[in-house]
């Protein structure tokens, strides 16, 4: 299997308002790096998984709406936990609506989406899934 994967990354606030978060409980920050990986199971005719122009401008596109927020406050994760789990599933829906609409010039030879999120240099959390 043939792999294309785009980094980029975002700096957050949010508060995970549960006594199983400890300290994280009250309001904090995060720079999160993110990794979107892109798999199929062939190349096509010019040597490519997907256009990685495409794929960095629309990681970021996803990413944008969650820079510099505090996550408390936006609306679509109202009553939510915005974990590092919970926020790598919320950014592969948003990448894989964008594969599906043909938006990364792969043709539909994307099989498989996996995003992962550095919370520092000992933690990271993924999502990964078929398309």
């Amino acid at each position: 299997m043939f792999a294309v994967e785009v980094r980029d990354h975002i700096m957050i606030g949010h508060s995970l308002p549960s006594p199983v978060f400890g300290p994280a409980q009250g309001l904090h920050g995060a720079t999160f790096t993110v990794d979107a990986a892109f798999f199929t199971d062939d190349i096509d005719a010019h040597g490519l998984v997907v256009d990685i122009g495409l794929a960095t401008e629309a990681l970021a596109q996803v990413l944008e709406p969650l820079r510099y927020k505090n996550l408390d406050e936006l609306p679509e994760f109202k009553g939510k936990f915005t974990t590092t789990e919970f926020l790598c599933d919320h950014i592969f829906k948003q990448m894989a609506e964008r594969l599906r609409a043909g938006a990364l010039g792969d043709g539909g030879r994307v099989r498989k989406l996996r995003i992962m999120l550095h919370e520092s240099h000992i933690a990271r959390a993924w999502y990964e899934g078929a398309i």
